[in-house]
């Protein structure tokens, strides 16, 4: 089990890093409860239980606080419209850090979404990152715009750095703008509040929550290249979540040693294969975004190509990382009694065997009968066949669990009691439903996660601005 080792320890073989049900596949649930003062109360919830792939790392505590040189802070500013849970976040680098993003193709796409592909067309670096709840500033036209350019240089002053190195993100109603009166005043607080411990990542994780049920927050560490380092992350999500190039909000901070053009595309590679393998309703929001920075400081030299022994390995850290704050979030959407987890082997390459495995985790009919714990498996096969993937069916394998439903394109008689009795257990106990598919001898696979699709979902988005 990764989390079972006692020290970060290094893997000079590229192919380690690449399997995709292989040895360091397995994983471990970590859950606990965060409490953040407000006031003189506390709020606590939850924290999500992360399930990290297996890997020559160990998971460590901190969050986004976990790697040298970054501070965190969440307090609550009076943004939401009900209650005193925090909705204001801070994360900030001591250094001027490599920065990356990854955003919604959305057209519709949210004012601090633009604000922050304006600012990475000029720049390399990066120094904090402003993200407030209650207000996705969405559909504001240039006055929402203006909010969080005012916002930006606000922080900038606070912190004393320049303008463009603020990054903003925004989560809430769309449509409303910020209530900026409120966060302007609530930032020297929030400045005052910054931390490099545990409870300052904390305290910005749980900040940045909507309708998540759990906070999600997670750091490993790890030999890259012979230097120690730490990658860690936060994010937010549960409903309207169906990425494309990031999840609804999503925080990562590293102390690797990297150029600014292979951060970009490591960034770029890991949201692929994680926030853009999930599904909760098939909706694309307006403000997904991912922040990545890199502070540099676990080591002189910087990693500067993938085909290096080291980029190798911090593209395996940053996998694992977003990955596992990735499954947190399907394993909370909205509704949801249990994980999804769908694994596609055969394919000609990864992306043909990533579109069919998130094609079926995005299924509302393979969502429906998992919550309903029928072994439908027609439903999967019917998925798998619209994906866009040519294949041969008779090349056709599906097993739910370790149960076999389909092979050679045939289907085989199995115990539906048996399948429906793992489907119970799955939701019972807010587990994960494993199905696993083959379409042919290729060495492509790839995984997408969901989870199933039940009556409260409607109850929560049918009554989610009244």
């Amino acid at each position: 089990m990764a989390l079972a080792l006692n020290h970060p320890i290094s893997v000079g073989v590229k192919e380690k890093f690449r399997s995709c049900d292989g040895p360091y596949q397995r994983g471990k649930r970590v859950s606990t409860i965060v409490c953040v003062d407000v006031g003189t109360a506390s709020i606590c919830i939850p924290a999500a239980p992360i399930v990290i792939p297996e890997g020559p790392w160990k998971q460590i505590p901190g969050g986004v606080t976990a790697a040298k040189g970054f501070k965190a802070a969440g307090l609550y500013g009076g943004l939401r419209a009900k209650g005193e849970k925090p909705d204001l976040a801070l994360v900030t680098c001591d250094v001027d850090a490599i920065v990356a993003g990854v955003f919604t193709k959305n057209i519709v796409a949210a004012a601090p979404v633009i604000y922050c592909r304006n600012v990475l067309k000029n720049s390399n670096t990066a120094r904090a990152i402003l993200i407030n709840a209650g207000q996705a500033n969405a559909a504001t036209g240039n006055p929402g715009y203006q909010d969080a350019v005012e916002c930006a240089h606000s922080v900038a002053q606070f912190l004393q750095v320049r303008q463009e190195d603020v990054m903003i993100q925004s989560t809430g109603v769309i449509g409303q703008r910020i209530k900026k009166e409120a966060l302007l005043n609530s930032l020297p607080r929030l400045v005052n509040s910054l931390s490099s411990t545990v409870e300052g990542a904390d305290a910005a994780a749980v900040a940045i929550t909507t309708t998540d049920l759990v906070s999600k927050s997670v750091a490993i560490e790890a030999e890259v290249g012979g230097a120690h380092v730490k990658v860690g992350g936060m994010t937010k999500g549960s409903g309207m979540i169906h990425p494309n190039m990031a999840t609804m909000l999503g925080v990562v901070t590293t102390d690797a040693p990297v150029t600014s053009d292979l951060w970009r595309e490591m960034v770029r590679i890991s949201a692929n294969r994680s926030f853009n393998q999930i599904s909760v309703d098939g909706d694309t929001s307006t403000n997904d975004c991912i922040i990545a920075l890199a502070s540099g400081l676990a080591g002189p030299v910087k990693i500067s190509s993938f085909n290096s022994i080291e980029g190798c390995q911090l593209q395996a850290c940053l996998d694992a990382v977003m990955q596992g704050l990735a499954k947190s979030v399907a394993w909370d959407g909205e509704g949801a009694t249990c994980l999804l987890e769908v694994v596609v082997f055969g394919a000609n390459n990864e992306a043909e065997a990533a579109k069919i495995a998130r094609t079926v985790a995005s299924s509302s009919l393979v969502k429906a009968a998992v919550y309903g714990r029928d072994p439908n498996w027609g439903r999967i096969a019917c998925a798998v066949g619209y994906a866009g993937i040519d294949f041969d069916l008779n090349d056709l394998h599906l097993s739910l669990g370790d149960i076999p439903l389909m092979r050679s394109g045939q289907p085989l008689p199995f115990d539906r009691v048996e399948a429906s009795t793992y489907l119970k257990q799955a939701g019972e106990s807010h587990g994960t439903v494993k199905i696993h598919i083959s379409i042919g001898n290729g060495r492509g696979c790839g995984k997408a996660w969901g989870c199933d699709l039940s009556y409260d979902y409607v109850k929560i988005n049918a009554e989610y601005t009244t």
